[in-house]
Order: C-alpha cells, then structure tokens, then sequence
C-alpha cells in the first residue's frame, strides 16, 4: 500500500512539473509578475523575523530548476541580522535609505527659555531640508539675528491678580527680521521684546490688565486689554484668534485693526484688509497701530540693497517688460484746424 501511494504521488508531482513547464513557457510575462509577488512576500514576511523551511515538498523526486525559480527562490526568507547595540539605527534597521536618513538630523529645537540675547539666525536660501530650491527669490544679504518677541502681553502682579499689570518700555529699536519696530520692556523681575507702538517711547508706562467690566474702558496706546472690554472704534493691533495663545493677527509696520460690533461674548474686528471676523470676547490685543508706519513709501534706491536684504532678484524669463517692449497704442495727435486763419495784421502808417 505504501509502494503504490508513493508510485502515485511521484505521477502527481511528474503531471505537475509538466504543467507549469507550460504556463512558464507559455505566459512569461505572468509568471515574471507571479515571482516578483512571491518575493514581495517574501521581504514582508522576512521583517516579521520568521524562519521558514526552504524545502517544499518532502518526496524524493527532482523539482524542475523553471518552476523552482518561481517558488523556493523567491520564498526563501532569511533571519535578519540584529544590529549591534552602539549602532545609531539600533531597532531601526540596518539599512540606511532616504527613510531612515532623517533620523539623523534634527529639523527644529525648541527653545523653552526665553531669553532677550540677540541669537544667531541660519539662513536657508530658499532651500528646504533636502537641499532642494523652492523659493528662488531668497539668498545672500547681510547677517541678522533674531530677537524673541513675546505675543503674549497677559501677565499678572505678584499679590494682585485683578490689578492690571504695569511695565515700563525701556527701548525702542529696530528689528532687521519685521518691519515693524520692537521695545523692551520690563515688569516685576523680567525684561521681554514687545512689538511697539506708533507714538511709544522710553519710559512710558504701559498696563496689562485681563478684566472685563461693564463699562468699557478707554484705553491708552499701548495697553493691552481683551477686546470684549473695549470700545467700538478702537484701534488694535496685536489680536488673538484664540485666548491665550498669543497674538497672531496684525502685527506688521503700520497695520491697525477696528472694533466695529461688541456683543457679550463676541467681538467684530475689522482687519486691515477690510474682511471682518469674529473673535472671542477674551482674545488680548494691544491698542494702537504697529510702529514704522512709512514703512510701505520708503525707496530701496538700487538693487543692491534688495541683496542687503537677502533678495534675490527674479530670472530674466520672467521679469517684467517696461513701456518699450510690444506693440504700443498711441493716442491720436491733436486736430489741425485750417479753417482759421489768424487776422491780417495791418501796418499803422507812422
């Protein structure tokens, strides 16, 4: 019984061979697409970290090398090797690929500690993290540092939280990374960057104060108040969008915004673009316009100067033609009138 179970088995396996001989012969295409799927899952399997035996078939019969190539080499899975320890891709992989690379480099390290020192500035030139131009008007230009400039005005006295809390501006300078001008103020134990105001100046005292009354109050330049305790038509700038996350709206060089509805829990501001949204009563903004108002009409005299800044100027494709270039429509010359004649102009006998 065994004999014959193993005669038909061998008969089995023979009638097999011969079958995909043919499919391998006669669809190649299918059967190259069949092997690079088998392989396929043979690396996913291969990362589960699973030992698989190469052998298939337990008979004694030989397994043609065609249809061998599409089962046992393909599947054949191997153990990966553990990485040792001290390796920086250690749990990671041993293999370093566009998708492990960037483990390596750090893309932003946040600052936690404020600090009012001036500190150096990388500059990118228009290029991204993988070295790739996708601003091409950004490069060169004087070196500049960046000042850490506080959004958030609230703060609150030692031993008076419902008072409003006083600091005093200390200096007024400019900011080579905004247009607008910065102030240093000072309140309590701390100095801090301030965006400032249009008429603030050395020594001034501003207040912070985060109550809502029901009286409004009228403010002063510099104050910073949540905008449900303000009147309408105040000017503002330095708005929240949501309380407590420091201001994010109007906070270039001569920008104001303009309360024009207050409702009990809702204010309408209207930005400088003339669109009208609506905020939080809570939502902290600072009174007045943003310093350097003449921002917008100051002239740059040469195209040096834009390089100062560090802007590049635009390629030559793509710059924009002056009065010379393309046809013209010229206005029609003035009428001739020769139908008048100027009057004879006779000699007075002397």
């Amino acid at each position: 019984m065994t004999f014959v179970l193993s005669r038909l088995s061998s008969s089995m396996v023979r009638a097999g061979d011969a079958v995909v001989d043919w499919w391998c012969t006669r669809y190649p295409s299918i059967t190259a697409c069949s092997t690079m799927v088998v392989a396929a899952l043979g690396r996913a399997v291969a990362s589960m970290h699973i030992s698989v035996v190469p052998r298939l078939f337990s008979t004694s019969t030989t397994i043609t090398p065609q249809w061998a190539a599409c089962l046992v080499g393909p599947a054949t899975i191997r153990r990966p090797q553990v990485p040792p320890q001290n390796n920086a891709c250690s749990g990671v992989c041993s293999l370093h690929t566009s998708a492990t690379l960037g483990i390596y480099k750090i893309i932003w390290k946040l600052r936690t500690k404020y600090t009012i020192q001036a500190k150096g500035r990388n500059k990118t030139g228009g290029r991204d993290r993988r070295g790739k131009a996708w601003l091409h008007r950004i490069g060169g230009g004087h070196k500049q540092r960046y000042r850490m400039v506080d959004f958030k005005r609230e703060r609150v006295a030692e031993n008076a939280a419902n008072e409003p809390f006083a600091e005093k501006v200390l200096l007024v300078r400019y900011d080579p990374l905004r247009s607008g001008h910065i102030a240093m103020v000072a309140g309590g134990n701390q100095k801090r960057w301030i965006v400032a105001t249009e008429n603030m100046q050395p020594g001034q005292i501003i207040n912070t104060s985060q109550k809502i009354s029901r009286i409004n109050v009228e403010a002063m330049e510099g104050n910073a108040h949540p905008v449900g305790a303000l009147t309408m038509g105040t000017l503002i700038h330095n708005l929240e969008l949501t309380p407590g996350k420091g201001a994010t709206l109007i906070r270039a060089a001569g920008t104001c915004g303009l309360i024009v509805r207050n409702m009990k829990t809702s204010v309408i501001v209207q930005l400088p673009s003339k669109q009208q949204i609506k905020v939080d009563a809570k939502c902290m903004a600072t009174v007045g316009r943003v310093s350097n108002i003449h921002h917008n009409q100051r002239k740059l005299g040469k195209a040096g100067r834009s390089r100062w800044l560090g802007r590049r100027p635009s390629s030559g494709l793509w710059q924009r033609k002056g009065g010379w270039a393309g046809r013209k429509i010229h206005p029609p010359k003035p009428l001739k009138d020769y139908t008048q004649f100027p009057a004879a102009r006779f000699l007075q006998p002397a």
